[in-house]
């Protein structure tokens, strides 16, 4: 059975793990109700949403609306200014089936203009006080990916709760985040769990996370499957074994400090380039034998010659990684690996 936590001075009760809505995007709407509801039934009340989420919000409306009294539904308003903010918000409720959203979040907040813009006169947090204060909404969030700002809006006392990556990967924040956000009773909600689709060891991920009771992961599905492993982890409890450890530790080291996160904010691409999907290949060549692998990437790979190095995708990128530089080196890894296989590339 998963235990309910309180989620900082939010005043909101959660289970220990959530459910997040990217991936459900790619499910058809039959398929991703039939999910929702069964991560409901394995006792989940938690779902995590956000309005630049294509038709998640819709389907976890569509979902959750029978037993809307019993969940806490969390969805995000991408908008820095309250125009901006005031029409995804609207839009949010009709698309969520609500009346009143539990936690409201403002989306990546990842460098100083959005933050400033956020807080400022005009900002979209003068809208989320706003439907606070009318019982619309519940409590206000943030989510964010770069530590510093995030610690800089903590310390604004406006936030009730912050969203973060974290996972056993990305560990920083432990140090860099989490104290000043307990020091004021922030709520921590961990996105990419599973490291953005990196990470294919859900019994790895989340027995990292349980050491951590009041940081609330909320992991993405696209399959039954996916949630009622993730779910078996909490219902049958150990602590990581020093085998885990070791195991953690040599993923950890394949991967360095260099990687794609699968935020997926430098896309679209106006070249056409598949920027995350080429990114993973690295990863993907110690997991996949040379033919499925020439069948599922080549198609990426051969995007990645597209690159004209315009530099949009860095300025995206929250992360500030040299995306040009490393689609040409995962393309090259991509290459040798087919032809060491016998393969064209």
């Amino acid at each position: 059975m998963l235990r309910t936590v309180d989620l900082g001075r939010s005043g909101l009760k959660v289970t220990e793990v959530g459910c997040g809505g990217i991936p459900i995007m790619r499910v058809d709407p039959e398929e991703a109700r039939a999910i929702i509801q069964r991560c409901f039934q394995l006792g989940i009340r938690f779902f995590d949403t956000a309005h630049v989420y294509g038709d998640s919000e819709t389907k976890f409306g569509s979902a959750l609306e029978s037993v809307r009294d019993e969940v806490v539904l969390a969805t995000k308003v991408w908008a820095k200014d309250a125009e901006g903010a005031a029409k995804e918000l609207e839009l949010s409720f009709e698309r969520l089936r609500t009346s009143q959203i539990d936690l409201i979040q403002s989306h990546n907040v990842s460098n100083q203009p959005d933050l400033d813009r956020v807080m400022g006169p005009g900002g979209a947090y003068e809208v989320l006080a706003r439907a606070k204060a009318e019982g619309r909404v519940r409590a206000i969030g943030l989510s964010s990916h770069n530590p510093d700002i995030a610690v800089q809006a903590i310390r604004t006392g406006k936030f009730a709760t912050l969203q973060f990556p974290f996972n056993f990967i990305e560990d920083d924040p432990q140090e860099k985040v989490f104290p000043s956000a307990r020091e004021r009773g922030v709520g921590l909600i961990a996105m990419k769990p599973l490291g953005g689709g990196l990470l294919d060891r859900a019994d790895l991920c989340f027995r990292f996370l349980q050491q951590f009771p009041d940081v609330v992961p909320i992991p993405g599905v696209q399959s039954m499957k996916e949630i009622e492993e993730i779910v078996g982890v909490y219902q049958v409890r150990r602590p990581s074994s020093q085998d885990d450890r070791e195991h953690m530790q040599k993923i950890r080291d394949e991967l360095g400090g260099r990687f794609c996160h699968r935020c997926e904010y430098c896309l679209p691409c106006e070249q056409g380039v598949q920027i995350p999907k080429v990114l993973l290949i690295k990863s993907q060549v110690r997991r996949f034998s040379a033919q499925p692998l020439s069948v599922i990437a080549r198609e990426a790979v051969a995007s990645a010659g597209q690159c004209i190095e315009c530099g949009d995708c860095v300025e995206k990128c929250p992360y500030h990684l040299p995306v040009p530089e490393m689609l040409k080196e995962n393309a090259e890894v991509f290459g040798k690996f087919m032809a060491d296989h016998g393969l064209t590339p």
